[in-house]
């Protein structure tokens, strides 16, 4: 059994260590490959992780960091039949990949299988919780989408093209996903634990704003540019209920414009316009049962919405474009 674990990392020396360890040990009868792709950080990351038995390749200009480089970054340097992809801030469950293995060669339509991620350091716990009860990571089975990592084959990553968009800076999985069930490939998550995952506690509002600030929120508008005219978009556009959460709120934001444009009196243009996001903000409370997070939610819509042509109209390079970058320690 041989394995290629690809570790993504950005500036993450406080758990970078205990990443690797945990993937040495993930696969004790077989061959473990790790390679830790690195998108630029500025802490000891690289220093740490040059420490280990493993790959440590880092992109270099004219690469820029995003979500979708690391998994790609990682790939091109990759050698194995199986692809196992993580954070540098996860630990990967023991006997993970055992079960894992089994359960593709028992299956072989599965392009990738995962489990489930324990997030290990939550902030602002009402807000995750409730986001989270429908979330894609709590569904067994069947999936659309591997968010956090999980075991890949690679002859289905070849067939989709490329692992990862180096364009995009949110919705790699998806995108990933999506490109495989369009070739007729499934995903599947077993009901156990992946990986445990130490991610950084941010206050909600802090988090949007550093979503905003690291192009995180362009990633709808991205993954939308990059499907456009290929076969899985129809796909793509049906799988995306948030959608037609935008076009509503695009719908809004016409609609208060057109009031202050074409309402002589300016003063009760505004009045509506205002009466009009506290009906919609008490609505969402009203669902949400709490009114800080309805507030928070309708915030959220105009970060969100702002983001996506945002996205959808920056440039873009050939997805499966050779990543630049070097090799900084090469496993012995």
């Amino acid at each position: 059994m041989t394995v290629s674990i690809i570790m993504k990392t950005l500036n993450e020396e406080k758990r970078i260590a205990a990443a690797i360890e945990s993937a040495l040990q993930a696969l004790p009868d077989g061959a473990v490959e790790i390679i830790v792709a690195d998108s630029g950080s500025t802490d000891r990351t690289v220093e740490i992780a040059m420490k280990y038995p493993v790959i440590v390749a880092q992109i270099m200009n004219p690469a820029r960091p995003s979500c979708g480089i690391g998994p790609q970054l990682g790939f091109q340097y990759s050698h194995h039949d199986l692809i196992c992809l993580m954070d540098g801030d996860m630990l990967l469950d023991k006997d993970f990949l055992g079960e894992a293995i089994a359960f593709l060669e028992a299956n072989p339509r599965v392009a990738g299988v995962t489990g489930h991620v324990a997030e290990m350091n939550v902030d602002n716990l009402e807000f995750t919780r409730r986001v989270r009860r429908a979330s894609p990571e709590n569904r067994i089975g069947s999936i659309d989408r591997m968010n956090g990592g999980g075991l890949y084959r690679r002859t289905a990553i070849e067939q989709a093209g490329y692992f990862s968009d180096r364009n995009l800076h949110g919705y790699e999985e998806f995108d990933l996903g999506v490109r495989l069930r369009a070739l007729g490939w499934e995903l599947y998550r077993m009901d156990r634990r992946f990986v445990e995952h130490f991610g950084h506690s941010i206050n909600a509002y802090k988090l949007l704003v550093r979503r905003w600030q690291s192009k995180y929120l362009r990633g709808v508008g991205e993954l939308l540019r990059a499907a456009l005219g290929r076969p899985h978009w129809n796909k793509l556009v049906q799988e995306l209920p948030e959608l037609r959460l935008w076009a509503g709120v695009y719908v809004w934001w016409l609609a208060m414009i057109a009031l202050v444009i074409f309402l002589p009196d300016k003063k009760l243009a505004l009045g509506i316009d205002v009466a009009l996001i506290i009906l919609v903000v008490a609505a969402m409370s009203l669902k949400q049962r709490s009114l800080s997070l309805g507030f928070y939610a309708v915030v959220a819509w105009f970060f969100h919405a702002a983001a996506l042509p945002l996205g959808f109209f920056h440039p873009r390079r050939q997805p499966d474009d050779w990543i630049e970058s070097q090799v900084v320690s090469k496993d012995p």
